[in-house]
């Protein structure tokens, strides 16, 4: 009994006390996504559309107007121009592919507004492709979680993990569809990244409800995974603040080149340690979990 009460007392915040209210919010976020991505589709960059990609840059500002002047005589077809970091610096898209004379002149175009700082160009068959793979990578490591899980914990853990997973990467593609940020392959990347990140978040929790499943038969269920979240609080908190202090460093300094990225990755670590603290654990509530790991333990 002195056991049972100590483990109580530690269970200093009711986590699962609100677990109806982020039942609710999670299924309104993932529903809004699941719109956002069906009415306003994503964003797509170079590497999944295809066309020519220009960035520009000048001592002075660039107005966009004037260049889009310039460049529509050249009837190159679907521009899209924006600023690039500041407004001395310009970011052209040419959707369509466009013939070597085409390309020669829009860039003789764009050097009497700055100098031409890079030049990518991406074909149909291989922005298709790239598609293809980046779903197929995503598919195949939830897949490679799933069975990590189910190996190591039982299959309530397992299913708790991937429904966390495909949680959070859900919200994070609906924020970019809704917000129309450009989704390339280094969004792709950080969805990777963000996969491994709640998965080692996750295990962390389950791995601490799994001892003290062992160690607390007579415990109910609500408690023990109360107690398991506190337990493991500290270190969820610690390992979550410094990665963010690391990824808005980088969004703040590191250039518009890797700003998608980071951003995928900062609101990942925000949507990870939430669902690893409250979807992933309240789900093992819901499922049930075994109390028999072990014949030698009889607290």
């Amino acid at each position: 009994m002195k056991t049972l009460k100590l483990v109580k007392q530690n269970t200093k915040i009711e986590f699962l006390k609100i677990r109806k209210f982020t039942t609710i919010l999670s299924v309104f976020l993932c529903a809004s996504a699941f719109i956002s991505f069906l009415f306003f589709n994503l964003n797509f960059g170079i590497d999944f559309k295809g066309g020519t990609l220009i960035e520009v840059k000048s001592s002075s500002i660039i107005e966009i107007a004037k260049v889009r002047s310039s460049l529509s005589v050249l009837d190159l077809g679907d521009l899209q121009i924006q600023n690039f970091g500041s407004e001395k610096n310009i970011l052209v898209r040419v959707e369509n592919q466009i013939s070597s004379s085409k390309s020669s002149s829009a860039l003789d175009e764009l050097r009497s507004f700055g100098e031409i700082q890079r030049v990518e160009v991406v074909g149909p068959k291989i922005s298709s492709e790239l598609i293809q793979k980046g779903i197929t990578a995503i598919i195949m490591a939830v897949s490679l979680m799933l069975f990590y899980i189910w190996i190591r914990f039982e299959w309530q853990f397992s299913l708790g993990a991937i429904i966390a997973l495909i949680h959070d990467v859900l919200i994070t593609i609906g924020i970019f569809s809704f917000f129309q940020i450009e989704f390339n392959l280094s969004i792709i990347a950080a969805l990777l990244t963000i996969i491994g990140y709640s998965m080692n978040d996750t295990v962390v929790v389950y791995d601490r409800i799994r001892e003290n499943l062992r160690k607390y038969k007579k415990l109910d269920l609500y408690s023990l995974i109360n107690s398991s979240i506190n337990q493991t609080l500290s270190r969820t908190v610690l390992t979550s603040l410094t990665t963010l202090i690391a990824l808005f460093s980088l969004y703040l300094l590191g250039g518009e080149v890797i700003k998608g990225f980071t951003l995928a990755m900062i609101i990942g670590v925000f949507i990870g340690t939430y669902s690893s603290t409250f979807i992933a654990s309240q789900l093992l509530l819901y499922l049930g979990v075994k109390r028999d790991w072990t014949k030698n333990n009889n607290i």
